[in-house]
C-alpha cells in the first residue's frame, strides 16, 4: 500500500524532510544540469526535487499513482500534476527527454511494468534517475519516513530490475548519511560530507541512473567452410590422460564497467 500524498507532502515539510529534498536535489542537478530546453517527467512523488529543473526546462510535468493521489502542483499556479495509472502513463511514446522517478518503486505492485511504462515514454536518447531507499541504510527501517515502507533496494538489485525493463544502468550514486532523526536534520551537510568518505555504505538512498536500450538488427550468418587441423598427437587412451584442475576467481567490477555489478 502506498502512503498517501498528505503523508508524503507533510514528511517534506519537516526538517528531517527538507534534509532530504535538499540531498537529494543536489545529486540530481549534478548529474543532470539545470536540464534546458528539456522535457521532464516527475514520477511517483518527485515533485520536492524538480524545483530547481523547472526555470529552464522546456517542460515539467508529475505524475502520481491513483493508489497514492495526486496533489496540485506548483502550488498557486497553473497546475502541472496528473493522477496515472501505474501501467498506463498517459504520455505518447518516447515523449520525455528525462524522467525522475522518486517513491516509484518501493510501494509499486509491478515495479517492472512501471518501468516498462517510463522505457516507453522515455525518448531514444533520454535518461532516468530512480532514487529508492539503500537496504543496508538506517533510513529503511525509519517507518516515521516514506523511506521506511515497502521495499529497498541494493545496488544490483537495482540494476537487474531496470535493466529487466529493457533500461541499461549507466551510474550511480548514494545520498543521505544523516540519521533518520529529527534534530539532526540540521547536521545533514556534515554527514553527508563525511559519510561519503568514512562510510559509503550505509547511506540511506540509491540513485541510479539508466538509458533507454534499443536494439539494432543483426545481421544473418552465412556457413563458411573451415579447414580443420589433424592433431599431431594422438589421444591418450581412456583412463590413463592426466587430470589437471584449474580454480577460477571470480573479479567483480564496478557497475558501469560491466553486467555483474554487486
Amino acid at each position: 500500500m502506498r502512503r498517501d500524498v498528505l503523508e508524503l507532502r507533510q514528511f517534506y515539510a519537516s526538517k528531517l524532510g527538507r534534509a532530504a529534498r535538499e540531498m537529494t536535489a543536489r545529486k540530481v542537478l549534478e548529474t543532470w544540469g539545470d536540464g534546458h530546453g528539456l522535457d521532464i517527467l516527475g514520477l511517483g512523488y518527485a515533485t520536492p526535487f524538480l524545483g530547481s529543473l523547472r526555470p529552464t526546462a522546456r517542460r515539467v510535468v508529475a505524475a502520481m499513482p491513483a493508489q497514492q493521489g495526486v496533489e496540485v502542483w506548483p502550488a498557486g499556479e497553473r497546475n502541472l500534476a496528473a493522477l496515472t495509472a501505474e501501467d498506463a502513463l498517459p504520455f505518447q511514446n518516447a515523449f520525455f527527454d528525462r524522467i525522475l522517478a522518486v517513491h516509484a518503486l518501493e510501494e509499486s505492485p509491478d515495479p517492472v511494468g512501471l518501468l516498462r511504462e517510463v522505457w516507453r515514454v522515455l525518448s531514444p536518447s533520454g535518461r532516468v534517475i530512480v532514487v529508492t531507499a539503500a537496504r543496508n541504510g538506517l533510513w529503511a527501517n525509519a517507518e516515521a519516513t516514506p523511506f521506511g515502507h515497502g521495499r529497498p533496494y541494493t545496488r544490483s538489485q537495482l540494476a537487474e530490475l531496470l535493466r529487466e525493463a529493457e533500461l541499461e544502468p549507466s551510474g550511480w550514486t548514494r545520498a543521505l548519511y544523516v540519521p533518520p532523526i529529527p534534530w539532526m536534520a540540521g547536521w545533514a551537510e556534515g554527514f553527508e560530507q563525511a559519510g561519503s568518505r568514512l562510510w559509503p555504505g550505509f547511506a540511506g538512498l540509491v540513485l541510479m541512473e539508466a538509458v533507454k536500450q534499443t536494439f539494432a538488427v543483426k545481421p544473418r550468418a552465412h556457413r563458411a567452410r573451415v579447414r580443420v587441423a589433424v592433431p599431431a598427437l594422438n589421444p591418450l587412451p581412456a583412463g590413463r590422460a592426466p587430470v589437471s584442475r584449474a580454480h577460477g576467481k571470480l573479479i567483480r567490477v564496478p557497475l558501469g564497467a560491466g553486467r555483474g555489478s554487486p
